[in-house]
């Protein structure tokens, strides 16, 4: 993209005034006019040079991150000859970089974060070459992933970063036939317990249905019976995102994905997402 408007303009005011000053033979004017035609026409020829052949470019390190989890971030601009200033755009810093007139280079690390989950695309850095007066300047639009584009060519598409939910500790190790929690996990896992592995003594609480009366009348005490989970035994983890706030669902999808991370490593579990018919 040009700018031009103020070198343009320089060039036919001094134009305007060697016109006139030949037409009135007024020497002074030539002087004036002479110093609008460099001042133009020199600022348009160095920004026009410096942004031949100029790159910006960036590269992300991860393109999958954890919330609130920093990761860095590596912006380029180059150029053949050194840059009369300008500045850097980047959306993932709060303003403009300068840069600094006279270098041929400029290398920026950033350190991002993302405060919530979900798809971010973020836009092409560019970078806009400009002479200290502000008279031309020329934007160059870059790339992403290390790839860079002159300003003679296409810019690269956004880059794509996929904000994960953040991972809590879960302790999943308490087994179905344990007491407490053992037993409200494997219910919450819907685990139908109906094969019978066994007895083991009464403990208070046990519902009637397993009671084993036939010890209790040989004088034994009371028995309870033992089942084994049906099938496989897999907790199911169900994602509902109807109802309360958008600070409610990123809670409920960071238990969801904790909970997975936990169960993978004890055997896994199924995951029933929003929209799907199967876990």
């Amino acid at each position: 993209m040009r700018a031009a408007g103020g070198a343009l303009s320089s060039i036919l005011l001094g134009a305007g005034f060697a016109i006139l000053g030949g037409a009135f033979d007024a020497e002074p004017l030539f002087v004036g006019g002479i110093a609008f035609l460099a001042l133009g026409g020199a600022t348009l020829l160095w920004v026009t040079l410096a942004a031949r052949g100029a790159r910006v470019s960036r590269d992300l390190t991860a393109h999958r991150v954890i919330e609130d989890e920093p990761f860095d971030v590596r912006l380029a601009a180059t150029s053949a000859l050194p840059l009369p200033g300008g500045e850097l755009v980047e959306p993932l810093l709060p303003g403009p970089v300068p840069l600094r007139p006279g270098r041929r280079e400029t290398r920026i690390r950033v350190q991002a974060r993302f405060a919530r989950r979900g798809l971010r695309r973020l836009d092409p850095p560019r970078m806009t070459i400009h002479d200290p007066l502000g008279l031309a300047a020329r934007t160059i639009l870059g790339g992403g992933s290390g790839d860079a584009a002159s300003s003679g060519g296409a810019a690269s598409a956004a880059d794509e970063v996929l904000v994960l939910p953040r991972i809590e500790p879960v302790d999943v190790t308490a087994e179905p036939d344990a007491s407490g929690s053992g037993r409200a996990l494997a219910s919450l896992a819907g685990m139908a317990e109906v094969e019978m592995d066994g007895l083991r003594a009464y403990r208070e609480g046990t519902a009637a249905s397993r009671i084993h009366w036939p010890p209790l009348a040989r004088g034994a005490g009371l028995m309870e019976r033992r089942l084994r989970p049906d099938g496989d035994g897999r907790p199911l983890v169900v994602l509902d995102p109807r109802g309360g706030t958008e600070a409610d669902l990123d809670a409920a999808v960071r238990a969801a994905a904790s909970l997975c991370r936990a169960l993978a490593a004890s055997g896994g579990c199924g995951l029933l997402l929003p929209g799907e018919r199967r876990a």
